[in-house]
């Protein structure tokens, strides 16, 4: 009798913690799907949003405990971002994106001239800040663009890769709960298994597939070399995450989203997988 109240109690707060974690990834598909959807520039928005977060929770697993380090860094990743959007948006022309030169040399200028960080904190920090968010989100921007990816460019792209990342996720959780027995990288992510990645693997090609079926424009050749480049390097870009909180000796990257974390645990994956994406997509 004393092990039911304990039990329902139990499942109330898991079943409490799911509905957050639902509510609150739906909404922020919808906004994700919006500005995608509007127009570059709401997306170009998003995205800024985006690498502006994450470059603080970055400093943060990084270690990074001083304001003026925190803030060269956010100048140094949202100016590579903002200077490569513009160029991806056409606002100014490519030439411009020679400035991406100095602005990479930065932090080593910060480390030479700290007085409380040593290079081996502060370049880490910031290289991956760039490696992580900037670039792929910048990369992200020139999918909108015909003379790169033809009949391909624009936001029904975009919008594959975000649905292609989420199916991935999904399918290879729910697969994992059923059917894990495996670890797929115990030292990493103890909660990931090898049958839940190959049945994120499955869905995400059948995903992709039905995608394709509706989609003229969408080859089903090169969709389902996507969804294999979403499943292996979304899936590693979620490990590389995993493995920076587990060094930090956190859980979440932030709070910003209610029951996921923060703006890292969302979009590791993407960000770590558009990079290639772009190069197969750009390559063919």
């Amino acid at each position: 009798m004393i092990l039911f109240p304990i039990f329902a109690h139990h499942f109330a707060v898991v079943m409490k913690e799911l509905l957050v974690r639902s509510v609150s990834g739906l909404l922020l598909c919808i906004v994700i799907l919006a500005c995608v959807l509007v127009s570059p520039y709401t997306c170009a928005a998003l995205l800024l949003f985006i690498v502006a977060v994450g470059t603080y929770e970055m400093s943060r697993l990084f270690q990074m405990n001083s304001t003026v380090g925190v803030a060269v860094g956010e100048a140094c990743v949202l100016g590579t971002f903002g200077l490569a959007a513009m160029v991806a948006l056409q606002v100014v022309g490519q030439q411009w994106l020679l400035l991406e030169l100095p602005l990479l040399m930065l932090p080593f200028l910060f480390a030479l001239f700290s007085k409380k960080h040593d290079a081996k904190h502060i370049l880490p920090y910031l290289y991956a800040s760039l490696a992580y968010l900037s670039l792929p989100s910048a990369l992200m921007l020139f999918m909108y663009r015909a003379e790169l990816f033809g009949s391909l460019a624009g936001s029904g792209l975009i919008v594959l890769v975000f649905c292609l990342l989420w199916a991935n996720d999904v399918f290879a959780y729910l697969t994992g709960k059923m059917l894990g027995k495996h670890k797929l990288f115990s030292r990493i992510s103890p909660g990931k298994t090898i049958e839940g990645s190959l049945g994120g693997l499955v869905f995400t090609v059948v995903a992709m597939m039905v995608f394709a079926h509706y989609a003229a424009w969408l080859p089903i050749s090169k969709g389902i070399g996507m969804a294999a480049i979403v499943v292996i390097f979304g899936t590693l870009g979620d490990l590389c995450e995993s493995m920076l909180k587990r060094q930090a000796g956190v859980k979440d990257s932030g709070k910003l989203i209610p029951g996921h974390g923060g703006i890292l645990d969302r979009f590791d994956s993407v960000m770590f997988s558009v990079p290639f994406i772009f190069v197969y997509l750009l390559l063919l």
